[in-house]
């Protein structure tokens, strides 16, 4: 079969040799059943895999690409299936590689600092089993009870303490990656050596690169001691600019905190009504600013803080009094997706990057464009670094919502770059924003990207069709073929 076309089913030889390889309870075939895995958290486009094979370690895993490669098939890693840009989504069918069984930490090194998990390892998890040896893994999604580790190396994946501490690539110190003709290689860091690396560090070609140099199977990661103390306060703010305008005079005065996060009136609302944290529904916008470290000093900076924040309009800034309070704080925050099912029955959720001091420019254009296109956008973001979150309320029911939503979501994004930004900060482009990559890129950029890819995947058969100006998408195929063996 032509690579490139659709097919609606494999052949039974090939579902025979994927049973051979993992076991029958591990090969997902049946049309309801690839329903579970359509799409990811991006909803908008959606096409069901020829088949779903659930392998139980990285020799599995290598069986089956090899298989693939040999029937040249597509191939799709998929970690929980969390990612906001269709980045897993199985465009033209083929083979999808799920992690889920392979979600093991299998060996917590305390004394390094450091965790060897496998690709299906859940993020909270990490932290969780380290938490006992004063120590944790600083990235932490806002999806980060359900998302991979392997997901996140894939998508170089953020978090609301990525402001101090940094993102995925920051903290992986090697892994091992299936290649899609089956080579199994690692990059960095091994798990029985030094931090120190010989030849090439080819250990940061494979972080963000979306799946499309080949499955990550196990990651050595690395433990930070967890802070001594923590100040966590909430902002209360009549207006975005106010809050805005505090974020950026924050961090001119030489303060960094661990997060610092925004929530606007809208989002708020709906937080308050699903989790009854006490958020003040009439506010403008509420900032979450927390300060972690030694415990001493973080006083001093706490009050500088709360005197920045009152310098700029804030009704009131409370102060997390309890570790349980700060826990429940930081629960709302991260549960603020959910709790949109209160407000719409659908949402696109955008994630551009501005300077920081363009946050009251974005804002304001957000909210024009709402009134333009005549739907609601709450916000939640990552103000610390820029990174909005801008959620797009539509119904999918109605086609002219839709027609709206991505459009509202599109301009949104252009000003992003206008203003001196980005199209992403941590969601990645996937299939959503692929018309992006020519607006932010030069012509000579996206070759020397392609140029990269095809030294792992030169047959463009790994999770095709993603990032890439041209790649097809799921509405351009409208014939389907079944893959013979």
């Amino acid at each position: 079969m032509p690579y490139g076309t659709v097919a609606e089913q494999i052949s039974p030889q090939i579902q025979q040799a994927l049973i051979g390889i993992v076991g029958k309870e591990n090969v997902i075939c049946g049309h309801e059943e690839l329903l579970v895995y359509e799409c990811d958290a991006y909803t908008l486009e959606k096409n069901l895999p020829n088949a779903v094979v659930l392998p139980r370690n990285s020799k599995e895993v290598a069986e089956v690409v090899r298989l693939c490669a040999k029937h040249n098939l597509p191939i799709i890693p998929r970690g929980a299936g969390t990612s906001l840009s269709g980045s897993v989504l199985a465009v033209t069918g083929g083979v999808m590689i799920g992690l889920a069984r392979m979600n093991r930490i299998l060996d917590l090194d305390h004394r390094n600092r450091r965790a060897l998990v496998e690709g299906g390892c859940v993020n909270a998890w990490v932290t969780n089993a380290a938490k006992s040896h004063g120590l944790l893994y600083a990235p932490d999604p806002s999806s980060q009870s359900a998302c991979t580790i392997g997901g996140n190396v894939a998508m170089n994946s953020g978090g609301p303490h990525t402001l101090k501490y940094g993102v995925t690539t920051n903290h992986v110190l090697g892994y091992e990656i299936v290649l899609p003709d089956g080579e199994v290689l690692w990059f960095g860091t091994t798990p029985d050596g030094g931090e120190d690396v010989d030849g090439y560090d080819l250990r940061g070609t494979a972080i963000g690169s979306e799946g499309m140099f080949g499955i990550v199977t196990r990651v050595l990661v690395r433990l930070i001691k967890a802070p001594q103390a923590f100040k966590t306060m909430l902002g209360i703010f009549e207006s975005v600019d106010d809050a805005s305008q505090t974020v950026s005079d924050i961090i001119a005065a030489g303060i960094v905190p661990g997060a610092l996060e925004m929530m606007d009136q809208l989002i708020t609302q709906a937080v308050e009504a699903a989790y009854h944290f006490g958020f003040p529904t009439d506010a403008g916008a509420v900032l979450i600013v927390e300060l972690d470290g030694l415990g001493a000093g973080l006083d001093k900076q706490a009050e500088r803080v709360v005197e920045i924040c009152k310098q700029n309009r804030a009704r009131e800034v409370r102060m997390a009094k309890t570790e349980q309070e700060r826990a429940d704080l930081w629960k709302s925050r991260k549960r603020a997706f959910g709790a949109i099912g209160r407000l719409s029955p659908n949402f696109l959720t955008q994630d551009g990057v501005v300077p920081r001091s363009q946050l009251p420019a974005i804002m304001k254009f957000i909210r024009q464009t709402s009134e333009e296109c005549g739907l609601r956008i709450p916000n939640v973001f990552h103000a610390g670094d820029g990174n909005i979150h801008p959620l797009v309320l539509y119904d999918e029911r109605d086609p002219d919502q839709v027609r709206r939503a991505i459009d509202a979501g599109n301009v949104i994004l252009e000003k992003c770059i206008e203003l001196g930004g980005s199209a992403t900060g941590e969601h990645g482009i996937g299939v959503e924003k692929i018309d992006f990559m020519e607006k932010q890129f030069t012509k000579d950029d996206l070759d020397a990207m392609r140029k990269l890819r095809s030294v792992f995947d030169p047959d463009q058969r790994c999770n095709p069709h993603k990032m890439f100006p041209g790649s097809k998408r799921c509405g351009d195929f409208h014939h389907r073929k079944q893959i013979s063996a």
